[in-house]
């Protein structure tokens, strides 16, 4: 049954198997889960048992349509039904965000939430992929992420608050400045999965500044929130012109009976959805006490409910993730299939302490050694001859394009595909100008992650001379003024919306940092070939900082005292 078990991770290429799937392949009964981030306390046992007994007329029936289920659920938040459309997960309404809103390319920090960067591109897209470094903890710094937009010419931003799968935060404020420095671009995307779980400020979201705006969307999940991934229910709230198109694509009954009846009661369960949202943060801090106790073990800052941890040097991730399994029936999300990471990293979602007790013992058994329990894990060399990392980049670039990594590169800077290895370095222009600050060193440098130059992949043909392009003087854009809309009315908060947070002093005045100003952009000429991240700039697998056939070498990680409160924002 083990090996059944493992046999599924490596035919998974975008996600971790379901557990309905581990589930068939361990005798029917699933591991202990630290992979799947969802509330472990809610909805509550006597929750469970009232829909265990109405179980029979939930699944026979019809549910109500979408709009009544969305009134209701807006009835609860606070918010006007005109501006939230409710999908069956959030990511049905990544994929209608993306076939109605995103016409050329779109810009989001790397490593993400998957869909992010596979759903545009498996509909032809330009992606430009900013990657967070490692050597800085992963931290977006949202003034050089917006330079990076400028130079792409990127018409759509993504930015997850928290992010997964390290959890970093952006406070309310950074995001307002974030979203008024990228009002002319065609949309600007909050994804607010799990900031439920955050408690560094007292009202970090963003879903009031995004009816007032025209380009803005804030996506909020329910089923991590509620702990009902199963369910499939989440919603997006943005102006009434935004959310009205992507609510007019919508099924009629894209939600189910399930969600209807989840919805229906948790008017009488706001004090106990609270309490939980504050026994998961309680967790959060108490996990990462023991995880970081661990040697050569980095535990990130997070904000979700979940954290993000380096393995010791020396540790391949599937190993530790086939042996917990195995040997301790505990399930981790190792997230070498995760764009910008490597199999090097896991994902740990926050659980109760008897379940974290078992996780650190195992941890401790599988990576350091213990009598009985086997030696500790081997060298990634010497380690197990797969890696979910690679499968992540055949999928992404190999499979979209049919030209292979190195075809593709060639592609991406316009070079013919009979040309033997890759082109050299694109034209002046033509390439991804990284700020200076995100930029990556070469491996071996004591810097973060690798982002290697697309002539740093296989022998260069020589270089053909260009004649020198004549200064064309670029006209100054005048400001446009921007229309006041009309303002909406300030509700008065209801439990759910606001989790009863805990009263947390309000972040000192910052000034606004320095974004770039909107410069004209000449458009890319000609289609963007599938899965091209973007016209002359990195692809995937260069994102990664890999060929595409080997991991990602660690280099320049902080240590640990670099961190002195992973489970909050130090």
């Amino acid at each position: 049954m083990a090996d059944n078990a493992l046999s599924l991770f490596r035919s998974t290429a975008a996600h971790s198997p379901s557990m309905a799937a581990l589930t068939r392949e361990s005798d029917g009964a699933g591991p202990v889960d630290f992979c799947i981030p969802c509330n472990p306390y809610f909805p509550t046992p006597a929750m469970f048992e009232e829909m265990a007994v109405r179980l029979r007329e939930i699944v026979t029936y019809y549910p109500s349509s979408a709009d009544t289920i969305t009134a209701e659920l807006c009835d609860l938040l606070r918010l006007p039904p005109q501006c939230v459309a409710m999908g069956n997960g959030s990511t049905e309404l990544i994929t209608w965000i993306d076939h109605l809103l995103v016409r050329e390319s779109l810009a989001v920090p790397v490593p993400t939430f998957g869909r992010w960067t596979d759903q545009p591109m498996e509909t032809g897209k330009r992606v430009d992929m900013f990657p967070l470094q490692e050597s800085s903890g992963f931290a977006l710094d949202l003034a050089q992420y917006a330079e990076f937009i400028r130079a792409r010419g990127t018409r759509v931003a993504v930015v997850c608050n928290p992010n997964n799968p390290d959890g970093g935060f952006q406070h309310k404020h950074a995001i307002v400045q974030f979203m008024d420095a990228m009002a002319d671009l065609d949309l600007v995307v909050v994804d607010e999965s799990f900031l439920e779980f955050a408690d560094a400020e007292a009202e970090p979201s963003v879903v009031q500044e995004a009816m007032l705006r025209p380009n803005v969307i804030v996506l909020r999940s329910l089923g991590k929130n509620f702990g009902l991934h199963g369910i499939r229910f989440g919603y997006l709230v943005a102006n009434p012109a935004l959310a009205g198109k992507v609510r007019s694509m919508l099924p009629k009954w894209n939600l189910n009976s399930f969600a209807e009846h989840v919805v229906f009661m948790l008017k009488e369960h706001g004090a106990e959805y609270t309490r939980s949202l504050h026994q998961v943060r309680r967790d959060r801090m108490d996990m990462s006490g023991q995880l970081s106790s661990l040697p050569g073990l980095t535990v990130y800052p997070s904000q979700g409910n979940f954290l993000f941890v380096r393995l010791p040097v020396g540790a391949e991730g599937t190993v530790v993730r086939d042996r917990m399994l195995t040997e301790h029936r505990i399930l981790v999300r190792e997230c070498g299939n995760k764009i910008g990471s490597s199999s090097r990293f896991l994902r740990l979602v926050v659980r109760p302490q008897v379940d974290v007790r078992r996780l650190v013992t195992g941890l401790e058994q599988v990576l350091y050694g213990a009598p009985g329990r086997g030696a500790p894990v081997p060298e990634q060399a010497t380690g197990i001859g797969y890696s979910s990392g690679t499968a992540a980049v055949d999928r992404l670039v190999s499979r979209t394009n049919g030209a292979g990594t190195q075809g593709l590169a060639a592609q991406a800077v316009g070079a013919g595909a009979d040309v033997p290895g890759l082109p050299a370095a694109p034209a002046a222009g033509t390439g991804m100008p990284l700020p200076a600050a995100a930029s990556a060193p070469a491996v071996g440098a004591g810097g973060g992650m690798p982002v290697p130059a697309a002539a740093s992949m296989g022998p260069q043909p020589a270089p053909v001379p260009q004649p020198a392009p004549t200064p064309v003087p670029q006209p100054v854009p005048e400001p446009v003024p921007q229309p006041v809309p009309e303002p909406v009315p300030q509700p008065v908060p209801h439990p759910l919306a606001l989790a009863a947070r805990a009263p947390v002093p309000e972040p000192a005045p910052v000034p606004a940092p320095a974004y770039p100003a909107p410069a004209q952009v000449p458009p890319p000429t000609g289609p963007t070939p599938p899965g091209v991240p973007a016209r002359g700039g990195l692809t995937a697998a260069q994102v990664r900082g890999t060929d595409g056939l080997s991991g990602v070498p660690a280099t320049g990680w902080p240590g640990p005292q670099a961190w002195p409160n992973a489970a909050g924002m130090g």
